[in-house]
C-alpha cells in the first residue's frame, strides 16, 4: 500500500523566505474522497496592509484535493539537479492543514484597541468601518440583494499572523480553526490559540484551556480515512509533544514525546498507522494514532512509505520494510545499486529513482511493486532534469528537459509499466516557483479523461494549445466570437487565439487561474487572453460549458471562481488589494451574473473556503476589517438563493465531442446537466449519470510506439536509431513476444474493432539470436575498487537467448566463473580483490548461434595514507633533478601524481612516482606533489635552492644525540637553524650563505651547503673561486670540528664536520678531491691502528682520563654569554664509517637513510683548549 498526504504545505509569499516551509513534492494520484474532504485543510496568507483574496499565499495543490490535476513539477522528480527529487514535506507536510498566514509583523500593525469580548457574534450587522455616505448606504441597502451571513471575530489573536484551518465536510458541521503568532526572527511559534466550532463557522469556542494554557501549538493533523481524528503537534522550541483527539477535537490527550517530529505520514487506509520523520533523520512508525512510537530507522532523507537510506561518502539505497516489523533482518532492497540523494519518488502504482554515473542520469520505474525497470526514452533525448507529472490511469506524464533545453520541456507518456516513453508535445512552457521547485504549464482537465491543456513556447511565443486524446493531437483554442459588449472579435487562426495561464492555486483558499471540477464535467473556468501569444497584462476570465471546444468571456478583470452544489452555481470575488464587500453569482454557467454585499462594512479578504465535497451551499470567507482588527470569519449560506429541490425538469444531457467528433478516447458520452438557469438544489443524493457506448478504432486511437516516430503522412515509422528486432532481445527459443507494428493503442481508450486487429502488437516466435551486444559494467558504475572490497559486475547483452547462453566471467586475478544462462546473473556477480593493481576483467557469452566478448579494466586500490617528497635541498640552475614521491603503502595500486613547480598553474601528471625536473630560476623553488588513489588525494611540500654553483660538507653527529632524536620534521628543522648559528659563530661565513639540512631516520646526520652570495657580480670562475676559499678558511684550518650541543639540563652532543667536499659544481675540482679522498684513506688507516693498540700507549689513557676529569669544568666554560664555543681535537671517527656515510647520502641526489651500526668509539667529551 502507498501512503498519501491529506493536506498540503502553503507558503506565504509575502513573508521571508527563511521562514518558508518545504511545499509538498508528490501527489501519490487521486485520493478518496474522503482524502480530498481532508485536502481542505489548507493554509490562508494574507497580504501585508491588503489582504487580497489568496493573493500573498503559494502552494502545490494537495493530490486528490477537489480540483483538477496539475502540471506542477514539484510533484515529484527523480531528477538530477536542486528542487526536485524525492517528496519533501516540510513541518506538518503529511497530514498538517496547510496555513492562513497574515502578514509578517502582523502583531505590530494590530494593537489592543480593537479586543472585545470573547466569542463575541455578530449578525448582518458589522464593525463600523470606513465612513460612508449615509444617503448612498441608504440606497444601497434598498437596491442590492444581500447574502445570508454571519461573522465572527477571533477575539484575542490580533497579533496571530497564521491560521490553519479544517472543515471535513460530508454532514459534519464541525470546523477547527488554529491561529498563531510566527515570529519570522525566531523562526518559530511563540503564540497560539485552538477554536472550533460546530454550527458551520457561526459561533466559535476557544480550547486552549483543554489543550493547556502554556502548550504552544504549531501544527494540526487529521486523519484522511476518519476525520474525527484530530492531532495536534507542539513548537518543538518549547517541547515535543502531541494531542490526540477522536471527537473532531472536542477533546484531547496529551503525549510527550523523545524525539521532535519534521512531517507526518498518514495510511491511506488504515487510520492508526502514521510514520514520523524527525528532525535528526530518523524515521518513527505508530499503529495506534500516536500514542506509542517505535524506531523504524536512522539516517534516511524524507520519502514516502519507504526512504532511501543514507550511507557513509553520500550513498543512498533504496529499502522497503513493514511498520509492524522494520529491524535490520526484516527489511529488503528491491534496487542492489546505490541512487541518487532525494531521487525516489512514490506515486500510485509506481516507485521511481534515479541513479547518476559519468555525468549521466539513468531513471528506473517500479511498476506495482515487480522489479526495476529502466526508463526507455528516445535514445538521443539526453535528459538534463525530469519531472514526473501525473502517473493517473495506469499511464505517466513526464516532463523532461533535454540537453538542448532551458526554459522549456517536452512532454513524454508512457506505456502502462512506464517504461518505454514516446513524445508527447515539444517546448513546454515551465517556470519556477517559489521554493526553486520546477513548474510545467499542463493542465489536466478534471471530469472528463484524455484532455489536457499545455502552454507551448513557438518562435519566443507563448501559445495554449489543447489535446483530446492524451497528446496524440494538439491545436489551438479557439477564441470567443464576441467580447463582454457583443462585439464580434477578429481573432483569426493560426494567428490569433485564445491563450490560458495553466497555473493551479497555490493556495487552496483561492480558485487559482484554471480550475474544473469532476463534479461539473466539461465546465472550465480560467484567466487568459485573446492574441498572438500568452500576455499577463490585457487578462480576462474565460469560460468554457463544452470542454474546451468554445468559449465565452465573463469578466475582464482577474476573479477567483468557485463552484458550489455540485458545479450548478458559480460564485466569483474580484481579485484585488482594496477591501471588498460584493460577490457574483451565476445560475447559468456564467452567462449571466447577480451582484450580492455579504458584508455591510467593506472587508480585506485573505481567501475564502467552500465547504469540502461541495454538495452545500454554505462558504466562509476570512479576512481583517482593518489593518488592526482580529481575524475575521464571515459565514455565508446560499441555501436561500436555491429555493428547492431539482426535478426531472430540470436537467438536460449534454454530448461530449470534439469539435464535432463524438468520439473523445474511443468513447461516445452523454452527460446529465443541470439546465443553465434552473436554481434548485441538487442536494447529498445526487448523482452524476453518464452514458457511453465504445467507438470503432480510427487513426485517432493509436499513437506511435516507441522507437517510432510520426511523419507528415500521418504513419509511424522507426526512427533513424532504433531496431524493430530489438523488441525481441529479451525473448527465448520456444517462448512467444509482442511484435510492435509501430503503433500502440492510447491507454485508456476504449474503441473496439476497426483499425485495432491492424495496429495491435501481433505475437509471434521468438527468434533465435547469437549474443550480441555484451556489456559489462560494475553495479556503481566506477571503474575504481578498494582492495578487500566486494566489487559487483553487471553483464548485458542487446540481443540473444538468455535462457540458452553460457556466461563465463574472468576477474582478471586467476580467478573465473561460469554460468549455463543469464539467470543467476541478473542481480550482479560479486568478488573480493586481495590485491591492488589493474585487471583485465573479461565476459564471455556463447551459445549455438554464436558468441561475444566484453572487457572491462578494473583499478583496484589500497587507500594511500602519506607521502614523503623526497628532493634535494640544493640544485643547480638548468641540470636535470631527480625528485620521488614516497607512497605508504607501498603496494597501493596504480597511482597518478600531480606535480606542480614554483608558481605554475598547470601540473605535470604521471603515473610514476619519479620525476626529473631543470630548474632555471636561481633562489627558493616550490615542489607540491599530489597523489590520488581511488577516492584518496594526499600532497607533499617541498622547497629547493637552486643556485649556478655551491659547495657541500656531510656533517655527522656523536650517537648519543639518536637518543634524543623523535624523527619528525619539526625536529629536524630545530637542529638546523641551531647547527648553522653555530657554524656561522664558528666560520665566520654569513647566515644567508649557509644551508644545513638534516637527513630522516636514525643515525642522525645532516649535510652543510655553502651557497654564493646573493649579489655576486663577478665573473663566475672568479666567484667559485672566492667560494672554495671561504669553504677552506672556514673548515681546512682542523680536519675535524668539535662543538657542544645542549639537548636538555644536563645532555650534550657532539658535532664533528668532514672537511671533505661530496658536492662540487666546478669540474675544476676533481682532481684535488681525490687527493682530499686518498688522504683521509692514510689517516683512517692511521687512526685504525692507533685505536687499535691505544692500551698499549700509556698517554693514550691518561688523554682520556684527563678529559674525563676536566668534563665538569668545560660545562662551566660553555655558556650563552660566550661569543663563540670552544673548539678542541676530538677522537677520530672511523674513515671507513665516513665514507659510507658518503656514499649512502649522495644517491641521485635523493635522501638516503644511513644504516645503523654499532659505534665502538667513545663518545667525544666536550672540554675547553
Amino acid at each position: 500500500l502507498s501512503w498519501c498526504f491529506t493536506g498540503a504545505e502553503i507558503t506565504c509569499r509575502s513573508c521571508s523566505s527563511h521562514a518558508l516551509g518545504r511545499p509538498l513534492r508528490l501527489a501519490l494520484g487521486r485520493s478518496s474522497d474522503s482524502a480530498a474532504a481532508a485536502a481542505r485543510i489548507t493554509e490562508l496568507a494574507g497580504r501585508p496592509g491588503a489582504g487580497s483574496v489568496g493573493a500573498a499565499a503559494a502552494a502545490e495543490p494537495v493530490p486528490g484535493a477537489d480540483r483538477g490535476p496539475s502540471g506542477a513539477a514539484g510533484s515529484g522528480a527523480p531528477r538530477g539537479g536542486a528542487g526536485g527529487g524525492a517528496p519533501g514535506p516540510g513541518p506538518g507536510g503529511a497530514a498538517d492543514p496547510p496555513e492562513l498566514r497574515g502578514a509578517p509583523g502582523a502583531a505590530g500593525r494590530r494593537g489592543p484597541g480593537a479586543a472585545r469580548a470573547e466569542g463575541q457574534r455578530s449578525g448582518r450587522a458589522q464593525p463600523r468601518g470606513p465612513p460612508e455616505d449615509g444617503r448612498a448606504a441608504r440606497l444601497r441597502g434598498a437596491e442590492e440583494p444581500r447574502l445570508s451571513s454571519t461573522t465572527f471575530a477571533l477575539t484575542g489573536d490580533a497579533a496571530h499572523n497564521q491560521a490553519m484551518v479544517h472543515w471535513s465536510g460530508h454532514n459534519s458541521s464541525v470546523i477547527l480553526i488554529l491561529t498563531k503568532l510566527y515570529d519570522f526572527n525566531l523562526g518559530s511559534v511563540t503564540e497560539s490559540s485552538l477554536w472550533r466550532s460546530t454550527d458551520y463557522g457561526t459561533t466559535y469556542e476557544k480550547l486552549n484551556d483543554k489543550v493547556g494554557l502554556k502548550t504552544v501549538l504549531s501544527y494540526l493533523y487529521v486523519s484522511p480515512t476518519n476525520k474525527r481524528k484530530i492531532m495536534l503537534l507542539s513548537d518543538p522550541e518549547i517541547e515535543s509533544s502531541i494531542l490526540i483527539s477522536s471527537d473532531e477535537g472536542a477533546t484531547y490527550q496529551k503525549y510527550r514525546l523523545n524525539f521532535y517530529i519534521q512531517s507526518l505520514l498518514f495510511h491511506p487506509k488504515q487510520e492508526e498507522w502514521i510514520l514520523a520523520y524527525s528532525l535528526d533523520q530518523k524515521l518513527y512508525g505508530s499503529m495506534d494514532f500516536g500514542r506509542k512510537w517505535q524506531l523504524m530507522h536512522e539516517r534516511l532523507l524524507k520519502g514516502l512509505i519507504t526512504s532511501p537510506e543514507v550511507q557513509p561518502w553520500f550513498y543512498t539505497h533504496y529499502l522497503t520494510c513493514r511498520i509492524q516489523e522494520c529491524s535490520e533482518t526484516k527489511r529488503s532492497g528491491p534496487f542492489s545499486r546505490s541512487i541518487d540523494v532525494s531521487s525516489l519518488v512514490v506515486q500510485d502504482e509506481y516507485i521511481f529513482i534515479q541513479v547518476t554515473t559519468g555525468g549521466r542520469a539513468t531513471y528506473y520505474v517500479s511498476y506495482r511493486r515487480e522489479p526495476f525497470a529502466q526508463i526507455k526514452l528516445p535514445k538521443y533525448s539526453l535528459p538534463k532534469d525530469m519531472h514526473i507529472i501525473s502517473t493517473d490511469e495506469n499511464q505517466v506524464f513526464a516532463a523532461v528537459q533535454e540537453w538542448n533545453q532551458n526554459d522549456t520541456y517536452n512532454l513524454y507518456i508512457s506505456d502502462t509499466r512506464g517504461v518505454y516513453f514516446t513524445l508527447a508535445l515539444e517546448n513546454v512552457k515551465s517556470s519556477r516557483g517559489l521554493e526553486g521547485n520546477i513548474v510545467i504549464d499542463l493542465y489536466e482537465v478534471a471530469g472528463i479523461k484524455g484532455i489536457f491543456l499545455a502552454n507551448r513556447k513557438i518562435d519566443d511565443q507563448i501559445k495554449t494549445f489543447i489535446t483530446y486524446n492524451k497528446g496524440r493531437d494538439w491545436r489551438l483554442l479557439q477564441a470567443p466570437d464576441t467580447d463582454l459588449r457583443g462585439d464580434p472579435v477578429l481573432c483569426q487562426l493560426p494567428f490569433c487565439s485564445l491563450h490560458l495561464r495553466l497555473q493551479l492555486s497555490e493556495n487552496p483558499y483561492t480558485s487559482g487561474s484554471i480550475s474544473s471540477k469532476e463534479t461539473a464535467p466539461g465546465l472550465l473556468v480560467a484567466t487568459g487572453n485573446i492574441g498572438s501569444e500568452l500576455s499577463y497584462t490585457d487578462v480576462g476570465v474565460f469560460i468554457s460549458s463544452d470542454g474546451g471546444n468554445s468559449w465565452r468571456q465573463i469578466f475582464e478583470e482577474e476573479y477567483n471562481v468557485w463552484f458550489l452544489d455540485w458545479g450548478g452555481a458559480l460564485v466569483a470575488m474580484k481579485h484585488t488589494s482594496v477591501p471588498i464587500r460584493h460577490m457574483w453569482l451565476s445560475f447559468d454557467e456564467g452567462r449571466s451574473w447577480t451582484k450580492y454585499s455579504f458584508t455591510s462594512t467593506p472587508l480585506f479578504v485573505d481567501g475564502s473556503l467552500v465547504d469540502p465535497g461541495i454538495e452545500t451551499q454554505i462558504m466562509t470567507v476570512f479576512g481583517h476589517f482593518s489593518l488592526r482588527s482580529e481575524w475575521q470569519l464571515v459565514k455565508v449560506d446560499y441555501k436561500s438563493l436555491f429555493g428547492r429541490r431539482c426535478s426531472k425538469d430540470d436537467y438536460q444531457t449534454w454530448h461530449l465531442h470534439n469539435q464535432g467528433e463524438p468520439c473523445v478516447m474511443g468513447e461516445r458520452k452523454i452527460y446529465k446537466k443541470r439546465k443553465p438557469g434552473a436554481q434548485c438544489s441538487l442536494g447529498r443524493d445526487y448523482s452524476q449519470t453518464v452514458v457511453s457506448e465504445p467507438c470503432v478504432c480510427g487513426q485517432g486511437d493509436f499513437e506511435c510506439d516507441y522507437g517510432y516516430e510520426r511523419h507528415s503522412n500521418n504513419q509511424c515509422i522507426p526512427a533513424f536509431w532504433f531496431s524493430p528486432s530489438s523488441l525481441s532481445k529479451d525473448c527465448n527459443i520456444g517462448q512467444n513476444y509482442w511484435n510492435s507494428t509501430g503503433y500502440r493503442r492510447i491507454v485508456s481508450n476504449n474503441c473496439t474493432d476497426g483499425l485495432r486487429d491492424k495496429y495491435m502488437a501481433k505475437m509471434e516466435k521468438c527468434p533465435g539470436k547469437a549474443p550480441r551486444g555484451l556489456h559489462i559494467l560494475t553495479s556503481d558504475g566506477k571503474l575504481v575498487m578498494e582492495q578487500g572490497h566486494n566489487a559487483t559486475f553487471v553483464i548485458l547483452m542487446e540481443e540473444g537467448d538468455l535462457q540458452r547462453t553460457n556466461i563465463q566471467l574472468d576477474f582478471g586475478d586467476g580467478i573465473a566463473v561460469s554460468y549455463a544462462n543469464f539467470s543467476p546473473v541478473e542481480d550482479g556477480i560479486r568478488h573480493v580483490y586481495r590485491s591492488a593493481g589493474i585487471f583485465q576483467v573479461t565476459a564471455y557469452a556463447e551459445n549455438s548461434l554464436g558468441s561475444d566478448t566484453a572487457v572491462l579494466f578494473l583499478h583496484v586500490v589500497c587507500p594511500v595514507e602519506h607521502v614523503h617528497l623526497s628532493v634535494p635541498f640544493v640544485a643547480i640552475r638548468n641540470k636535470d633533478v631527480n625528485i620521488t614521491a614516497v607512497v605508504w603503502p607501498s603496494q597501493a595500486g596504480t597511482l597518478t601524481y600531480f606535480w606542480w613547480f614554483g608558481n605554475s598553474t598547470k601540473p605535470l601528471i604521471t603515473l610514476e612516482s619519479s620525476i626529473s625536473y631543470m630548474f632555471t630560476v636561481e633562489g627558493m623553488n616550490t615542489v607540491t606533489v599530489q597523489v590520488a588513489g581511488g577516492n584518496t588525494l594526499i600532497q607533499d611540500s617541498k622547497e629547493i635552492a637552486v643556485h649556478e654553483y655551491f659547495q657541500s660538507q656531510l656533517l655527522s653527529f656523536s650517537p648519543n644525540l639518536d637518543y634524543h632524536n623523535p624523527d619528525i620534521p619539526e625536529w629536524r628543522q630545530d637542529i638546523g637553524k641551531v647547527i648553522k648559528r653555530a657554524l656561522a659563530q664558528v666560520t665566520g661565513i654569513p647566515d644567508e650563505q649557509i644551508l644545513v639540512a638534516v637527513f630522516p631516520g636514525l643515525p642522525t646526520s645532516a649535510e652543510l651547503f655553502i651557497l654564493p652570495h646573493k649579489n655576486t657580480t663577478e665573473r663566475r670562475k672568479s666567484s667559485e673561486a672566492d667560494l672554495e676559499q671561504v669553504r677552506k678558511e672556514g673548515f681546512m684550518e682542523h680536519l675535524f670540528l668539535s662543538y657542544c650541543l645542549q639537548m636538555g639540563p644536563r645532555s650534550f652532543a657532539a658535532l664533528e664536520i668532514l672537511t671533505t667536499p661530496l658536492v662540487d659544481s666546478s669540474s675544476s675540482h676533481s682532481s684535488s678531491a681525490m687527493l682530499m679522498l686518498l688522504s683521509v684513506v692514510f689517516v683512517g688507516l692511521a687512526v685504525f691502528l692507533i685505536y687499535k693498540f691505544k692500551r698499549k700507549i700509556p698517554w693514550i689513557n691518561i688523554y682520556a682520563q684527563v678529559q674525563h676529569d676536566k668534563e665538569q669544568e668545560m660545562i662551566g666554560s660553555v655558556s650563552q654569554s660566550e661569543n663563540a664555543p670552544k673548539i678542541t681535537l676530538s677522537e677520530f671517527t672511523d674513515p671507513e664509517e665516513l665514507m659510507d656515510k658518503e656514499l649512502d647520502t649522495r644517491v641521485m641526489g635523493s635522501i638516503s637513510t644511513i644504516a645503523n651500526s654499532e659505534s665502538t668509539k667513545e663518545i667525544p667529551n666536550c672540554t675547553s683548549v
